[in-house]
């Protein structure tokens, strides 16, 4: 697996922060108990921080999570702060680093959890489980969960993870404590930014513990996509051409269904294509001359404006002919004729290609054909979307989504864009990039369609394929946040003012 492109903050996935522990303590000679210590005063730091005054619960689990619930109680109470410990695994059974925070705490001694033990609570410290946990919660943690999810006014603290949540994807079986802030040690985990568990997580502070960054051996597969992700996008010089600029093909469109290629070619232009060209439904292109000014057309085969299979030889022709990139499924409907003419499209254009909406549901079980192709390949599903690829639950792609976005890049051979506020970019080597999302202007029809045109134009420029999609997931985000900003909010945009912030967010993100 090759590292993280720039513009990927890098998470550690469990086994990754616990070998970075070992190198610490191992290698650098860093005592795990330093470590824990240095964790603590930033955990302390975050409750005085989120709740300045009032009582404060810490509740301490087993293991080092535990550990770093009694000495951040310590702290507390060094601080002046009234704080009151309850645990959930008998303190005896605690070993190693965890046992001498233990027996560090001073002032009255943890008592056995008990919901009447957090009232009162300004602030309630979730020490329970820790990186390690997955699965469902049992007795007493179940209840504690509970507990701590009722109370009204307590700002909510996690120590590592919320308690319930799997650090490493994000997943939740049974309850999770939902937390207003997360205390992270290091290194963030792919799990606090994956839903559900992203959901629950609240803010994400990572504290430094003093593991250094330089030297670490532990090779990250995952990250958090950021502005720098930009920096690989080519820009237009002195000597540029429209040809340089790289050409888009957008294949789709029915009757009732002609703004989304629409979308997908204005954004394809405005994301830097040097030219674009909408191959749609003959009967239908008229509508296409007249929506779209910037933007070429092919009119192909049709029957009752919708695609059949006999255009597909036309699109696989221009494709071989001029190169770029090929985006194929918005608004191309599920008829029969459509479906095979997307199936057949897919399989034999040579060229970059970008797969979307019903272009997607044309390969509902059959994900494995699309690894025989011999140009990349970027599949921007939703969850749905995924789910019939995969033959399976939309509900089982939700509660697991980095699994099944894992299992359908592998499968098909293709980078796979797992669309939402998490949206994950996953290739098949196994690097996945993740969104901070953010921007609930996207939530609009249409929005989807853009997304595929930015990956269209980024494709036909000669950007890396993984790069690309991270890039473009970055950009559609970012300027669906300018647009809520122009707008005085997220509920009036619309797909087409995101792919009027397109510019000013690619001009945003030169990096001199």
């Amino acid at each position: 697996m090759t590292s993280l492109p720039e513009g990927l903050e890098p998470l550690l996935d469990v086994d990754q922060l616990r070998a970075s522990d070992r190198w610490a303590i191992e290698e650098l000679a860093i005592p795990g108990v330093a470590l824990m210590e240095r964790a603590a005063e930033g955990l302390a730091r975050l409750v005085a921080e989120a709740a300045p005054g009032g009582d404060v619960v810490v509740v301490c689990g087993g293991g080092n999570n535990g550990g770093d619930g009694y000495a951040a109680a310590r702290l507390l109470r060094g601080a002046g702060r009234a704080v009151r410990v309850l645990h959930t695994s008998d303190p005896a059974q605690l070993s190693g680093d965890a046992a001498v925070m233990r027996d560090r705490l001073d002032g009255d001694p943890p008592a056995a959890f008990s919901a009447d033990g957090l009232r009162g609570a300004a602030v309630v410290v979730d020490a329970m489980l820790g990186t390690g946990f997955s699965g469902t919660p049992r007795e007493p943690v179940a209840g504690a969960i509970a507990a701590i999810n009722a109370l009204d006014f307590a700002v909510v603290v996690a120590a590592d993870v919320p308690s319930g949540v799997d650090a490493a994807t994000g997943a939740v079986e049974a309850g999770a404590v939902h937390a207003d802030v997360t205390a992270t040690f290091h290194a963030a985990l792919p799990g606090l930014w994956i839903l559900p568990g992203k959901a629950q997580a609240g803010r994400v502070a990572v504290v430094d513990i003093g593991i250094p960054h330089d030297g670490n051996p532990v090779a990250p597969w995952c990250g958090l996509i950021g502005e720098r992700i930009l920096s690989s996008y080519p820009r237009r010089g002195q000597e540029s051409t429209k040809f340089a600029s790289g050409h888009v093909l957008v294949a789709g469109g029915a009757r009732g269904l002609t703004g989304a290629p629409s979308l997908a070619s204005m954004a394809a232009m405005r994301a830097g294509a040097g030219y674009v060209t909408a191959c749609v439904p003959g009967s239908l292109n008229d509508i296409f001359e007249v929506k779209l000014t910037e933007v070429m057309t092919a009119p192909l085969p049709d029957e009752a404006g919708a695609h059949v299979e006999a255009g597909a030889d036309e699109v696989v022709d221009r494709a071989q002919q001029r190169g770029g990139a090929l985006v194929l499924g918005p608004g191309i409907g599920r008829s029969d004729g459509a479906l095979a003419f997307a199936r057949r499209v897919a399989r034999e254009a040579d060229v970059a290609l970008v797969l979307d909406a019903d272009g997607l549901n044309a390969h509902a079980g059959r994900l494995e054909v699309l690894a025989g192709r011999g140009k990349p390949a970027v599949l921007t599903p939703h969850a749905g979307e995924l789910a019939r690829l995969l033959k399976v639950e939309s509900a089982a792609v939700n509660a697991r989504r980095l699994e099944h976005v894992r299992d359908a890049a592998r499968r098909s051979g293709c980078i796979v864009v797992l669309k939402g506020d998490d949206t994950l970019v996953a290739e098949p080597e196994g690097r996945v990039g993740i969104s901070r999302g953010g921007s609930p202007a996207l939530a609009t029809a249409g929005t989807g369609d853009v997304l595929s045109g930015i990956l269209g134009a980024f494709l036909a420029r000669g950007m890396a394929p993984f790069e690309a999609a991270c890039a473009a997931v970055f950009t559609h985000a970012e300027a669906g946040r300018r647009a809520a900003v122009l707008l005085d909010g997220p509920d009036g945009v619309i797909a087409s003012d995101v792919v009027d912030e397109l510019p000013h967010t690619l001009s945003a993100g030169r990096l001199e």
